[in-house]
């Protein structure tokens, strides 16, 4: 785990996380809408190794020419056929990419912190139970639905199979390991209206949480 950096101050961080086909986008995106400053988690993980970054750098330092496309771009395929399956080749992985994610997602709350020192920040993790420290956070959000929900919607929704379907969920976090860190679970069992009614009447408690002491 890559060093924490410094509190933000009186802007509250808010982690947002939930696994896969749970609805944690459409929460994020209500967030956004009710006033969030949203850093999406995914999106600085594509910039940290994006063609001239030095994450992408480090990775070909670590790996190998082999895991560079044509264009200068990262090979994702052939990163990870290296690193699936291989404990050891993913940690190295994991040790370049987690504190280049961190180092980006920093900046974007100063940046929030610096144009709004009323913001309210939401950082949404999809692997937070399973990469993150807790304590970074003044309070957790977990969007929460039934594992069987969750298959059903990734088999109509996105066309997968049953079996990969469920192989895909079983590789994330357990649903207790990220219940266990919630401070906040928003039901999102049941129809997108009903995950955003939720979200609209959890909001005035997120926007009200204190921030820990710098």
């Amino acid at each position: 785990m890559e060093g924490k950096p410094d509190r933000l101050g009186a802007v509250p961080l808010i982690g947002l996380t939930g696994g896969i086909a749970s609805g944690k986008s459409t929460v994020a995106a209500r967030l956004e809408q009710l006033g969030a400053v949203v850093v999406d988690a995914d999106q600085l993980a594509r910039e940290a190794v994006a063609p001239g970054s030095a994450g992408l750098a480090q990775i070909r330092e670590t790996f190998g020419d082999d895991v560079i496309a044509g264009d200068g771009s990262l090979d994702r395929a052939g990163l990870g056929a290296i690193v699936f399956g291989d404990a050891d080749a993913l940690q190295k992985l994991n040790r370049i990419t987690h504190p280049e994610v961190w180092r980006l997602s920093h900046a974007r709350f100063a940046a929030a912190r610096q144009a709004d020192p009323d913001a309210v920040i939401v950082y949404d993790v999809p692997l937070l139970a399973e990469a993150r420290d807790r304590g970074e956070f003044d309070r957790i959000v977990v969007v929460h639905a039934p594992a069987a929900v969750r298959v059903q919607r990734l088999v109509e929704f996105r066309g997968m199979d049953r079996g990969e379907a469920e192989r895909r969920i079983a590789s994330q976090a357990s649903d207790e390991q990220r219940l266990s860190i919630a401070d906040d679970v928003l039901d999102s069992g049941g129809t997108i209206e009903q995950t955003l009614a939720r979200t609209d009447a959890l909001w005035p408690a997120l926007a009200s949480t204190p921030a820990r002491p710098a």
